[in-house]
């Protein structure tokens, strides 16, 4: 058996680190009290949950730590959780919770990127969902301030259409880290660091609101631990390598004239129009390539099925190639 917040051996349930991560040392189960939602359940679901909205087709519910027992909640959410997409409309879709979870864990243990706290659970019907503990509540669960970046640039349903979240390029963003940021030069390499994670890892959906500014106890503000990383091209294998553009007239580049795909001159360009040092850009997107052999065995580690491990490495290695 594996820890499955962070694949630790020899474990049953969650290692020790992962319980004080995610429940303050509590020695919780990693099955859930109740199953997961279905047809003749789900009333009750949307009963406990009626401010949580549905995101695409997953299902997201709200979860507070009562004694040692995680139970569904419309206040004071401390959790949230994401069953298996109650959809048809996309492929494998059973094995979203365990790509969620393995490309998190390898943004955390691997690239040392800062994310939330997450781990798989098990419904009482044993079917997994992803669990993700919310880093905006503090202690005494009042919330810090976050601002993701389709608030911090304007952008609504209403004035920009359904499409709004998809409305704008990541240099967009830079210029606002550099405009919001007292401390920005740091921030942007984190910033850059999680695009170009992103990219390597398929994860076509990193829109306006996937990333966030989050005032910390100082006052200031600063980016927010990275969420909802996950290789989407697994379940939507005919979407586009990137939620937004690079910056304005990426494909023009010599580089994507010629293979019709992003590149490492593409991300250098980047790197230069946000204001990052060259070497520190090169730096981070060696290190991003640089970890293989890390990268392959925390995939065999993980809980997706065979056939999802292959074409994950398979999306993976492509993406590798890209930069060579």
């Amino acid at each position: 058996m594996r820890c499955f917040g962070c694949y630790k051996d020899n474990i049953v349930g969650y290692c020790t680190t992962c319980r004080k991560l995610l429940f303050d040392g509590k020695k919780l189960s990693h099955a859930l009290a109740f199953d997961s939602p279905k047809a003749d359940n789900l009333p009750a679901y949307q009963e406990q949950t009626k401010r949580l909205s549905i995101s695409g087709v997953q299902l997201k519910y709200s979860l507070k730590l009562e004694d040692r027992a995680l139970v569904l909640t419309e206040k004071g959410a401390q959790y949230i959780l994401k069953p298996i997409p109650a959809t048809s409309l996309i492929l494998m879709h059973n094995q979203a919770p365990a790509n969620e979870h393995l490309t998190m864990q390898l943004a955390r243990q691997i690239f040392k990127i800062p994310v939330a706290d997450n781990a798989l659970i098990y419904f009482s019907d044993h079917a997994p969902a992803y669990i993700t503990r919310r880093f905006d509540v503090k202690p005494d669960g009042s919330r810090q301030l976050q601002e993701d970046f389709a608030q911090i640039s304007g952008k609504t349903k209403r004035m920009d259409g359904d499409n709004y979240k998809y409305s704008g390029t990541y240099e967009d963003i830079g210029i606002l880290i550099r405009e919001k940021v007292a401390a920005y030069p740091s921030v942007l390499e984190e910033f850059f660091k999680v695009v170009v994670f992103n990219y390597v890892f398929s994860n076509g959906d990193a829109h306006l609101k996937n990333f966030s500014l989050i005032q910390s106890a100082y006052g200031d503000y600063t980016l927010s631990k990275a969420y909802d990383l996950m290789c989407t091209v697994l379940h939507t294998p005919n979407e586009e390598d990137t939620a937004l553009d690079l910056y304005e007239g990426y494909n023009d580049s010599t580089f994507f004239s010629k293979y019709g795909c992003l590149g490492k001159p593409e991300f250098e360009r980047l790197a230069e129009r946000i204001g990052l040092q060259p070497k520190r850009a090169l730096h981070i997107i060696e290190t991003m390539l640089g970890s293989r052999q890390n990268v392959l065995e925390m995939i065999e580690h993980s809980f997706l099925s065979e056939e999802a491990k292959e074409k994950y490495i398979h999306y993976y290695m492509d993406k590798v190639k890209r930069f060579s």
